[in-house]
């Protein structure tokens, strides 16, 4: 399996890939992210040495109780960020020889505009956690040589979806990433670029992600990589009675060995230092 970024390709199978989280915001809802640019740039660096293969940055905050920024903030907080980021991991230094270097750099963004002024500015792949509601944002992606990760969701972003209610949430999903699919590649975009997020918590209740981990293996038919947002999500502070998103590092460790060992290929993580040696001590005893 090949997956096609912007000059790049990663061949699969592999070691899994490590997401390091860069939020250039101060409202996460893991209270890990700044709008100080020389934080953002310091702390690229530090997830680099961590092991991050990829760094996947975002300037709104995914939280529902936050009202959304305008597309005009968004762009003006991504914008220096995105002009320096090749230079700024030039100076980094990869954890070892496996880890993908320089690494890909993901723009999370959902709105098409935004999407647009931010691929012209750089970027491997665009982390669309709108659900693709329409071809543009693939379109973008087409135009600019840039990956698409697609996530499982349902409604629009910034909106609470707790009423949601799946018969058979991994039957449904499967239904949707083959629309999206065809969608995307409608638009141009060559399904080598495509990855796919099941989007746990997203339009999700604790049993429905706990199904996704378990079954996650039904995505095998789509032949494409699979990212997991698996870092200290809601699910996890149910299932340990931990309210506090930064008491959830040991649960996300253990999703992650649950995702290894089902088939997805890409963790997306806050703590990446913990993330990457579980993936290398995994990987080493699954290759024995």
């Amino acid at each position: 399996m090949i997956l096609r970024t912007r000059g790049r390709t990663v061949a699969f199978p592999r070691r899994p890939l490590v997401m390091g989280i860069l939020n250039l915001n101060d409202d996460s809802f893991s209270g890990d992210g700044s709008l100080d640019l020389d934080w953002a740039l310091a702390r690229t660096r530090e997830l680099v040495a961590e092991g991050a293969d990829l760094i996947d940055v975002g300037a709104e905050s995914a939280r529902t109780n936050r009202a959304a920024i305008s597309e005009a903030e968004e762009i003006r907080r991504l914008a220096p960020y995105l002009e320096r980021f090749a230079t700024t991991v030039a100076d980094a230094a990869p954890a070892d020889a496996a880890q993908l270097f320089p690494p890909l750099l993901s723009v999370n963004t959902w709105r098409p505009a935004v999407a647009r002024a931010a691929l012209a500015l750089g970027g491997d792949l665009l982390n669309d956690m709108g659900g693709l509601p329409t071809a543009e944002n693939a379109a973008i992606c087409a135009e600019t040589g840039a990956a698409l990760l697609i996530m499982h969701t349902v409604g629009e972003p910034k909106v609470p979806h707790t009423h949601v209610a799946w018969r058979d949430v991994v039957a449904e999903m499967r239904d949707f990433f083959a629309a999206k699919i065809a969608l995307a590649t409608s638009a141009g975009l060559p399904r080598e670029a495509i990855m796919l997020d099941p989007g746990i918590d997203f339009a999700k209740q604790c049993g429905d992600n706990l199904r996704v981990y378990r079954e996650l293996a039904r995505l095998d038919e789509f032949d494409r990589p699979i990212l997991l947002p698996i870092s200290r999500k809601s699910v996890i502070g149910e299932v340990l009675g931990l309210p506090d998103p930064r008491d959830r590092d040991a649960g996300t460790i253990a999703c992650l060995a649950a995702g290894m060992t089902r088939g997805a290929e890409i963790f997306r993580v806050h703590n990446v230092r913990a993330a990457s040696q579980a993936v290398r001590t995994l990987h080493a005893v699954l290759a024995a």
